[in-house]
């Protein structure tokens, strides 16, 4: 288990709720989305932030676009912060249609990813092939996130097929089913056009199923990140989150934000 961050504080103010987890971590999992860093701006990310992110997506195709040096750097730096990395699900989407899932699978475990993304949010697969995607990828050693729902607009979650997919990724060998939010956070998932949380169908979604921590919820803005931190509490899992927010997301997380101080940080004042 990685060791607590050195701090000059104490631990009662540095992590007031007192519930924060170090990693790894299963729960209260922090997925950032990189949609074209710099190496300076990804190295100070993980100088300032390594402790608090447990994997990073290169988002889309963009995998496909980097110089070789910059992309193996990338790699090493998240090896070295004990970061899972991987390219974003849509890259396997096309490879799919290619017919060349092999080649794509041989060729981000040469290059030293340690996470893969599967899902059909473009394409439509079956569950079989969803299932042998999913198991085809553990065997070749890669973390697998599996993703549920459609990047069209207007796309929702109908929680019994959600509650199926989840039962078949995992058994398949999925470790987490990341719902489906876009970059955006608008008009898709649990999200209405004005990135508002469906929090009823939230509730219901957690309550059908016998370990909430195996979801990561897609909440790239900070409304949605607020929301679901207040409703589910500090441990849930939170995915496309912005370089920038990952601070402000790990505040959230500890009460150290004015939105979560009342409901985590526990206090014998009147």
């Amino acid at each position: 288990m990685e060791r607590l961050q050195e701090t000059n504080w104490v631990t009662m103010l540095a992590d007031p709720s007192g519930q924060r987890k170090v990693k790894p971590r299963r729960s209260g999992v922090t997925m950032v989305i990189d949609k074209g860093l710099g190496l300076t701006a990804f190295h100070d990310m993980l100088q300032t932030s390594g402790p608090y992110i447990d994997v990073i997506k290169l988002g889309f195709g963009t995998s496909a676009l980097y110089p070789n040096e910059v992309l193996a750097e990338k790699i090493r730096l998240c090896q070295e912060h004990r970061i899972t990395i991987m390219p974003g699900g849509t890259f396997l989407e096309i490879a799919v249609l290619k017919g060349v899932t092999g080649v794509y699978l041989d060729t981000i475990c040469r290059l030293g990813f340690s996470g893969v993304e599967v899902s059909d949010g473009t394409i439509q697969l079956s569950s079989k092939q969803r299932g042998e995607l999913i198991a085809r990828s553990k065997d070749y050693g890669l973390r697998v996130y599996s993703e549920y729902g459609k990047k069209l607009r207007g796309s929702r979650v109908e929680t019994d097929d959600l509650l199926r997919t989840i039962c078949t990724d995992l058994e398949h060998g999925s470790e987490m089913v990341t719902v489906e939010g876009r970059e955006s956070g608008r008009g898709v998932g649990i999200y209405d056009d004005h990135g508002n949380c469906n929090l009823s169908l939230v509730e219901e979604i957690q309550s059908r199923i016998p370990d909430p921590h195996v979801l990561l919820w897609e909440a790239p803005l900070k409304s949605q990140q607020v929301e679901l931190i207040q409703w589910l509490g500090p441990s849930v899992n939170l995915g496309n989150i912005p370089p920038d927010d990952i601070l402000s997301v790990e505040a959230l997380r500890r009460g150290l934000r004015s939105d979560t101080l009342n409901q985590l940080v526990a206090s014998d004042q009147p």
